[in-house]
């Protein structure tokens, strides 16, 4: 069955659907404005499905000659939309009258009318209708106004287009109109026009005006630029002949132009100079264009380019123009940019990017900015990069970086850390300047998780002199030892400190009062002696500070790194008497620390695991057995180093993952001759056009429309909506694209009778909604149709569709009720990465949490995990080797995004007896999203895919 057209779509939810009587009346003998608004009516509830055909003649008598404007544009709709055939497929009478109708009006001197139905003409696909008008849709090529001719042209094309023997001569007759037309629409319209319905004919105009294109309009251009990459696609031979003029309008003053002309370049050719060219092009587009969304679609198409292993080494040369591009505001655009100038960048120049990116960190400096903050971790981690890659700018990059220990922002500080921690155990050479600059930034560290961090690399790498140079700094950022006295004495000096104060201000020593003013005025006498002292709060030096503030896991942490000191210190000097004097004085810090954490001064104790860990390293440095010995010296280190490899194996397989994706020539792949091709195979890139509709109907970019062996085919998304033995048999085809569902129903009559008026009432539950109504059919006996229906999505949760089906037979009206359709999560949510402090602060805003327990008859861990991933679509982020072994427990974070930009987490922890092989795999699964209904959604996603794994056992 044919679908009707419709270029018209309006919407209007709640319309009470009037008595057809009334409608007569008012289109009979109301005024002008009666009718306007009565007319709306009627095309909305033609809309809405109903059907009115005893008013076509009515609007004919009363409203077609009527000559107001805004009638005569609602008349343009409701013919649009009104059905004009009857029953068995002729064309109504009353459309002959119509047609008179339409050929006055393109024959009116008002040249709004007249362009306003050339438009119209452009969607009837009646030929009876339209032939009849043929002269007249001629005679408008001639007109006086643009606008009047150009919709002829386009009028002319579509009909060429559907009824070719309706215009024999349309593409001789647009060539001839082309060459005497000066106005750039009319000219865009005709060349289109030829582009798609003779090409050879557009080619000889572009041929003779070649050297004129860079002063035609934009509309125009475009359609030149397409003409081109659709010629050269065909026959790859005629690209000599039109890449001139392409890098000719690279240089457009259209920004659309230069955009679409870039992508052209780089399809149709893969020499230096063109890629060069097209990604300069981009880039200035980038630069110049203030619409962040633009930015990043281009960036998005330079980020292609640099996928092509060809232009990615052309492309190397532009790191430092790309960088330009980090002068925008926003911070998408930026990580975008940082990351692609990361990929590009090369050992050639590898000194002037780090050079621009310490000029972007200086500039960050003096700047409030809600993303300021944001955008220096970026910087910072992208320096981290360069050093790590390229080691020899890494001495260069340290002092910088070093700076932002001392920032407020904890976030770049916690990433020049892990940078810090990763240099000094890969790079030795550069141990010395390190510990230099971070004994110098010590003191200005504002935060505690800084200096926990700070101290046990000062901890694990200082050697020789600078040992007593790092106690000493300690001791400084500490304050007076014992820690306690000091906090006492503070207190007793801040009261004999006012007593001073108060015994210096008394006039003539004599006396130690002072003179008050009581409510009744009569003097009184005050003793300073009998004032209570008032505390002064002091500024405490920072690690005294933390302690004070009852973060004692930080003197853990100090107790550990002065241990590994004392302990090196010792090796170092064999002399006893040195060595007991700086033991001494370290495992005093250390016993102040935790007389300090029970004394009551701090605003919390000390917890029982940092007490013993202190005591730990009090044991450590009076025993000295060489098991434990060995764990300070060695095994910290090594653990780090394990880590660092672990980190790196992982950073390997992910980008052998992605070189593995790009197509490479097999050895036993056939080689193309170019004397013996016919001149189409493997010379351009992929058609963009063809990727794009791939896109569009497929739903993804990498799907193909005909790849019937995949998972995603038809014949797996069909859902039974009504039983074999009812007397309508119906299915849906469900296909999700990204914002919207398509149903397309199949409905089958299956008894003797003709079925009037079969609708299909469709309803929804979640976040679905649907377009629009779908029309009613006839059915004939055991005929079938197939009816479409689109549902628009707006977030990740699971939806229902359910609904009915009503028609109308000759005694009676019957409904057949459909089974629910779900709308499953799965097809939104793509796997995707994040770093474990980001999964952390997500996990710590996200306040909505859904706690699955696990109920399975999975036996193996990893294969309850494997499980679990592939029906959630998630992606573990815990690294492969720390789930590696069988310890009976296993806890894993996995992370997801949707398609509409919602996270979803979750903490898998589950567990088993190891001495009971067969004991099924117990636990929970935590998820949390910013949504109830995303957290909701993959909870009761994860259940029933445990279900099904039981009654599968």
């Amino acid at each position: 069955m044919s679908q009707v057209p419709c270029y018209t779509i309006i919407n209007s939810p709640d319309l009470e659907v009037p008595n057809e009587m009334q409608l007569k009346q008012d289109l009979e003998k109301g005024d002008t404005n009666v009718k306007i608004e009565t007319l709306k009516k009627v095309i909305k509830l033609l809309l809405n499905g109903e059907r009115y055909p005893g008013l076509i003649m009515t609007i004919i008598r009363f409203v077609l000659p009527v000559q107001n404007h805004t009638i005569k544009k609602l008349l343009l709709i409701f013919w649009e939309i009104v059905p004009k055939t009857s029953s068995d497929g002729k064309l109504l009478q009353e459309m002959i009258l119509v047609c008179d109708a339409f050929r006055k009006d393109l024959q009116h001197p008002n040249e709004f009318l007249r362009g306003s139905t050339l438009r119209f003409l452009c969607k009837l696909k009646e030929p009876e209708l339209l032939e009849p008008l043929m002269p007249a849709i001629r005679a408008c090529l001639d007109h006086r106004h643009s606008y009047v001719r150009r919709n002829a042209v386009l009028a002319i094309f579509t009909i060429y287009k559907n009824f070719d023997w309706l215009v024999p001569d349309g593409p001789e007759l647009i060539a001839t109109f082309l060459d005497t037309q000066q106005d750039m629409s009319c000219k865009r319209n005709a060349f289109l026009m030829l582009l798609h319905a003779d090409q050879e004919r557009a080619l000889n105009y572009l041929a003779s005006c070649i050297d004129q294109v860079q002063s035609f309009g934009d509309i125009l251009q475009l359609v030149i630029v397409e003409l081109i990459y659709k010629v050269c696609h065909a026959n790859p031979a005629e690209r000599s002949r039109f890449i001139r003029c392409i890098y000719n309008l690279l240089n457009s003053s259209s920004n659309a132009v230069r955009y679409e002309s870039a992508g052209t370049l780089v399809t149709l050719s893969l020499a230096p100079t063109a890629i060069k060219a097209a990604a300069g092009c981009y880039i200035e587009l980038i630069v110049k264009e203030s619409d962040n969304n633009v930015k990043l679609i281009v960036l998005d198409r330079l980020i292609a380019m640099k996928e092509n292993e060809h232009m990615e080494k052309v492309m190397q040369d532009l790191v430092m123009d790309v960088l330009r591009v980090l002068a925008a505001p926003d911070i998408e655009v930026r990580r975008k940019t940082l990351a692609l100038a990361m990929d590009l960048v090369s050992s050639r120049n590898i000194n002037e990017m780090v050079q621009v990116l310490q000029k972007e960190v200086a500039k960050t400096h003096n700047v409030e900015h809600e993303d300021t903050g944001k955008y220096r971790q970026l910087l910072v981690r992208t320096l981290h990069t360069c050093s790590i890659k390229f080691p020899d700018v890494a001495s260069h990059v340290i002092p910088v970086l070093v700076e932002f220990l001392s920032d407020t922002n904890e976030l770049a500080a916690v990433d020049v850390l892990i940078f810090i921690r990763e240099a000094i155990q890969k790079f030795p050479a550069l141990q010395p300047l390190i510990i230099k600059h971070l004994i110098e930034a010590f003191q200005q560290i504002k935060s505690s998780k800084i200096h926990r961090a700070a101290v046990w690399i000062l901890g694990e790498y200082v050697e020789g002199a600078q040992i007593l140079e790092v106690i000493a700094a300690i001791q400084q950022t500490l304050g007076d030892i014992p820690m306690v006295d000091a906090e006492q004495r503070r207190l007793a000096g801040d009261q004999s400190e006012e007593q001073q104060q108060q015994q210096q201000g008394v006039v003539n020593n004599t006396t130690n009062s002072s003179s008050k003013v009581t409510s009744d005025g009569t003097y009184a006498t005050q003793s300073a002696y009998s004032l209570a002292p008032v505390a002064k709060k002091e500024k405490r030096p920072p690690l005294r500070q933390y302690l004070m503030d009852g973060d004692f896991f930080i003197g853990a942490a100090l107790s550990a790194t002065l241990t590994k000191l004392a302990l090196r210190y010792a090796e170092l000097h064999p002399d006893a008497r040195t060595q007991n004097r700086l033991t001494t004085q370290v495992m005093l810090i250390m016993s102040s620390i935790l007389h300090l954490g029970k004394s009551g001064f701090p605003t919390k104790p000390i917890t029982h695991d940092d007490s013993d860990r202190i005591m730990i390293c009090l044991r450590t440095l009076s025993e000295r057995t060489p098991e434990a010995v060995a764990v300070f010296m060695h095994d910290c280190r090594d653990a780090l180093g394990k880590m660092l490899d672990a980190q790196h194996e992982e950073d390997q397989r992910l980008l052998k993952e992605k070189q593995r994706v790009t197509a490479k020539v097999q050895p036993d792949s056939p080689v193309n001759f170019a004397q013996l091709s016919n001149g189409r195979d493997n010379q351009l890139g992929e058609n963009v056009f063809e990727s794009s509709l791939n896109q569009a109907l497929a739903g993804t970019k990498n799907a193909q429309i005909n790849d019937i062996s995949s998972p995603n085919n038809k014949l797996n998304k069909v859902t039974q909506l009504t039983g074999f033995s009812d007397p309508v048999y119906a299915e849906a085809y469900v296909n999700v694209n990204q914002y919207d569902i398509v149903l397309d129903v199949l409905i089958v009559n299956q008894t003797n009778d003709t079925l009037q008026s079969c609708t299909l009432e469709l309803a929804t539950l979640g976040d679905l909604k649907l377009v629009e109504r779908p029309q009613p059919v006839v059915l004939a006996p055991h005929d079938f149709c197939n009816i479409k229906a689109n549902v628009k999505v707006s977030s990740t949760e699971n939806g229902i569709i359910f609904g009915n089906i009503v028609y109308d037979t000759a005694l009676n009206t019957n409904v057949v009720v459909l089974n629910t359709i779900h709308i499953d999560i799965m097809d939104y949510i793509i796997p995707a990465s994040c770093t474990d402090t980001e999964f952390r602060q997500m996990w710590q805003d996200f306040e909505w949490e859904n706690k699955v327990t696990v109920n399975t008859s999975f036996t193996d861990l990893h294969e309850y995990l494997k499980h679990l991933l592939k029906s959630t679509n998630m992606k573990c982020l815990t690294p492969e080797k720390a789930l590696s072994g069988q310890c009976g427990f296993l806890a894993a974070n996995i992370y997801a995004k949707s398609i509409f930009g919602e996270n979803a987490l979750a903490n898998l922890s589950i567990e088993k007896p190891v001495d009971d092989p067969d004991s099924k795999v117990t636990g929970h699964i935590r998820i949390r999203a910013k949504s109830q209904g995303m957290a909701l959604s993959l909870g009761d996603k994860i259940s029933s895919s445990q279900k099904q794994a039981v009654q599968v056992a």
